[in-house]
């Protein structure tokens, strides 16, 4: 009698467990279908007890598995975007967005080509993800996307992120791709050209940390924009003697106080 009681406790145990797992499995499959395409998420994003993390893990990676859901990388997951052409990538701000903010504090900024293109500089795209982040950060991979992170000397802020990436790409203004020094130097400075005075400060600032060369071209735009009075400062950390081959030509340069070739 007791063998058979004992016989049927483990049994209903068992149909409770099934039921269970049947239930979370439902769960997780209606949490997984709230969220918009294109967003990237882990399997903490659900919301679930850490003590059904294996078993969410498990039912992620089966979705995955079946097509329902992909996978970016281990442990990442995306709904992609249907398109007449097949399934989309998720952005590349979305396949980072951990390393771009933590907690709530705004922890690295996307810059590189991505931003170029932001910018106008470019229409190629890359599968390179650049970040400026405050120290010095391994490189890694997510999937197809090789992230590189790049050391900004300057505290990174929201109100100072595009500025930076502006910065960034004057910087970076002779390796832009299917552009030319001079295109780029144009479109950089008709975006600077949009700044409040306030704004402007704020990049010379900014610029007081970044390589020579390139304070020497934001010091010939804002000269050229604003007066020699404005760029004086920025000029006067620069060695009076250097050359600058940045490859700009005398069409797109109306100063000579920052020896730019």
């Amino acid at each position: 009698m007791w063998l058979k009681n004992e016989t049927i406790y483990i049994s209903l145990h068992r149909i409770i467990i099934q039921k269970y797992y049947m239930l979370q499995s439902k769960t997780i499959e209606q949490v997984v279908n709230s969220f918009r395409t294109d967003y990237v998420f882990t399997y903490r994003d659900l919301g679930l007890p850490p003590e059904s993390s294996a078993n969410v893990i498990r039912k992620l990676n089966r979705m995955a598995d079946t097509g329902v859901i992909q996978r970016l990388s281990k442990g990442r997951f995306y709904k992609p975007k249907q398109t007449m052409f097949g399934s989309l990538k998720p952005s590349q701000e979305e396949v980072v967005k951990d390393l771009l903010e933590k907690d709530g504090q705004v922890i690295g900024y996307l810059t590189g080509v991505s931003i170029f293109g932001q910018l106008g500089l470019t229409t190629q795209i890359s599968n390179i993800i650049e970040i400026g982040v405050k120290g010095k950060k391994n490189n890694t991979r997510r999937g197809v996307f090789s992230i590189r992170f790049v050391q900004q000397a300057n505290t990174i802020t929201k109100i100072n992120i595009p500025l930076l990436q502006l910065l960034d790409s004057i910087k970076s203004i002779k390796r832009i791709p299917d552009s030319t020094p001079d295109n780029s130097y144009n479109r950089i400075k008709a975006v600077i050209e949009s700044f409040d005075e306030k704004k402007v400060d704020l990049l010379i600032k900014l610029a007081m940390k970044y390589t020579p060369m390139t304070r020497a071209v934001t010091g010939a735009i804002i000269e050229d924009l604003y007066g020699e009075d404005k760029a004086r400062a920025l000029r006067d950390t620069l060695n009076p003697i250097t050359v600058y081959k940045v490859g700009l030509t005398p069409k797109v340069l109306s100063t000579e106080n920052f020896k730019i070739v």
